[in-house]
């Protein structure tokens, strides 16, 4: 059965597929939202395990401006409805997943989402006119351009002999009790494997925690997805001597004998080269990876990163599909543990600037803006104004910002929330002059211990050191025709206030007044993604 052709088809209705039918809706174009499960945020009502988020709810921060909190509000949507803050559904800093799937009910019902719900998409092709999906009951979906917004859906399983006969993490045991005095394997050493240990802590005799890669603990890395210190008890149990262990190296193969597990394991630190140890149970925690399987060969999007993800052009658009786009978490393959995409407070953002680059694409819409002057105080006056209020520059640094682009008689033009990749590729900034305004950490931010206090740090409000400043902070580069002619920091601060007259504002006029007098010059090049 065939149905009308629409302008977009969104697969999933998690937080992505809301958020951007949300603001297809409001842009008036003809949609539908196709989800599997019989209400939004299905994957929510398995995920996590063990049903606390490790993305924060601060409520209290001091201020009432709606935007500077969404910096502490890792789980709201995008809209103009105070109502749909997350503060209103949990108090909790770590709040509860079940409150994710009610206020994510709550989302599609105050805005009259259209969702097609128990619709499983099972076989998507594409021709001439766009692309068909095909669900379970055999009905046929039809738009102009398809947007994934699936979520990693499937279990990420290394390739090792035997693990098929390992559990795996969205089906193994919850409860503590069922591992009393048993020894416990578990394989992957990000969030979910150390979560499920942590919750064996107490009941199971041995825990052993295994995978090729360091730990990764996001206090160092900056990346919100590695090792977060509320799922990091396990890590004081190995090196306080109770019995636990991290173990370095691969899992080479995995046997059933009998009631047990034998695995034999390749250290990669340690003096044996391999060895066979014995479990009674082995868990699997390795992560997840998109789901292809229902695309017909002749459309489906090449895969990276050990296939787990499409990989994508700077406008989120698959790099072999034309009309094919990908929302949510899917968008990190651009920023793949740099930034914030794979999660709610980042890619929400992603999804603002998908829509914007929808509609300047496929419906003549150019990229809001507002007019300035070029006058250098003028410049700096906007800026200083964003970077200390903006949330998305915030949440999604390095990767999204702001966009001065600048002509010869003396006008501006500025566009909020750009995805600096994008802005290079795009009619934007097309033989133009044009500055980039992020919040960036330093290029070596990850290589120090930050409670290190021997590392020297940059001083506060450092004009001269701000270059080396390793802590968020404003970034504004320019750029003509695609070549990157000059760089200014501001000085990092302590609060995040990046306003001072002398110490921000003044520099960086004088940034503005210096490079706007400059003639042509020779830049390096920009890499294009």
């Amino acid at each position: 059965m065939h149905q009308e052709q629409l302008d977009y088809l969104v697969v999933g209705a998690g937080p992505a597929g809301l958020q951007l039918g949300r603001l297809l809706q409001a842009a008036g174009h003809r949609h539908r939202i196709l989800e599997s499960g019989g209400t939004p945020g299905t994957f929510f009502r398995t995920f996590p395990r063990h049903r606390k988020l490790i993305s924060i709810n601060k409520v209290h921060n001091g201020t009432k401006d709606p935007e500077l909190n969404l910096r502490m509000d890792w789980n709201s949507l995008l809209s103009d409805d105070p109502g749909l803050a997350f503060k209103h559904y949990s108090r909790r800093y770590f709040p509860a997943a079940d409150d994710l799937v009610r206020y994510l009910a709550d989302f599609a019902e105050a805005f009259k989402l259209d969702i097609a719900y128990d619709t499983r998409a099972v076989r998507i092709t594409r021709d001439d006119s766009g692309f068909t999906v095909t669900d379970q009951h055999g009905a046929e979906h039809r738009a102009r351009r398809l947007v994934m917004a699936t979520g990693v859906s499937r279990p990420y399983i290394p390739d090792v002999p035997g693990i098929e006969t390992a559990e795996q993490y969205p089906d193994v045991s919850v409860d503590p009790d069922d591992f009393t005095d048993q020894r416990v394997l578990i394989l992957g050493k990000g969030n979910s494997a150390l979560e499920t240990a942590d919750n064996l802590v107490e009941t199971a005799a041995v825990i052993h925690v295994a995978g090729p890669h360091s730990v990764k603990l996001a206090w160092n890395t900056h990346f919100v997805g590695h090792l977060r210190a509320v799922n990091n008890n396990f890590l004081d149990t190995y090196q306080l001597k109770s019995l636990n262990a991290l173990l370095d190296g691969n899992v080479e193969a995995i046997e059933q004998d009998g009631g047990r597990y034998r695995v034999r394991f390749s250290f990669s630190r340690a003096d044996e080269v391999v060895k066979e140890l014995v479990y009674d149970r082995v868990i699997v925690c390795t992560g997840f990876r998109f789901d292809a399987s229902p695309f017909d060969e002749q459309c489906r999007p090449e895969l990276v990163i050990k296939d787990r993800f499409a990989e994508l052009t700077p406008a989120y658009e698959s790099v072999n599909v034309p009309g094919l786009y990908f929302a949510g978490t899917l968008m990190q393959q651009r920023d793949f543990k740099r930034s914030t995409g794979g999660f709610i407070h980042g890619f929400r953002y992603a999804v603002r600037a998908l829509s914007r680059i929808l509609g300047e694409r496929h419906h003549g819409r150019p990229w809001p803006h507002r007019p300035l002057t070029t006058d250098p105080a003028t410049l700096a006056d906007a800026v200083v104004a964003r970077v200390n209020r903006s949330s998305a520059l915030w949440q999604q640094f390095a990767v999204i910002g702001d966009l001065i682009v600048t002509a010869d008689d003396g006008t501006a033009r500025y566009h909020e929330e750009v995805p600096v990749d994008y802005a290079h590729m795009s009619e934007l900034t097309r033989d133009r002059d044009y500055f980039t305004v992020t919040l960036e950490y330093g290029p070596d931010h990850d290589k120090v211990d930050p409670f290190d206090i021997t590392v020297r740090r940059t001083a506060q409000n450092s004009v001269d050191d701000a270059f080396d400043a390793s802590y968020l902070h404003p970034v504004v580069r320019h750029f003509r025709a695609g070549a990157l002619l000059g760089t200014h920091h501001l000085a990092e601060n302590l609060e995040n206030h990046w306003d001072d007259p002398a110490v921000h504002h003044a520099p960086l006029a004088g940034f503005f007044g210096r490079e706007q007098a400059s003639g042509p010059r020779t830049g390096a090049a920009v890499r294009q993604p």
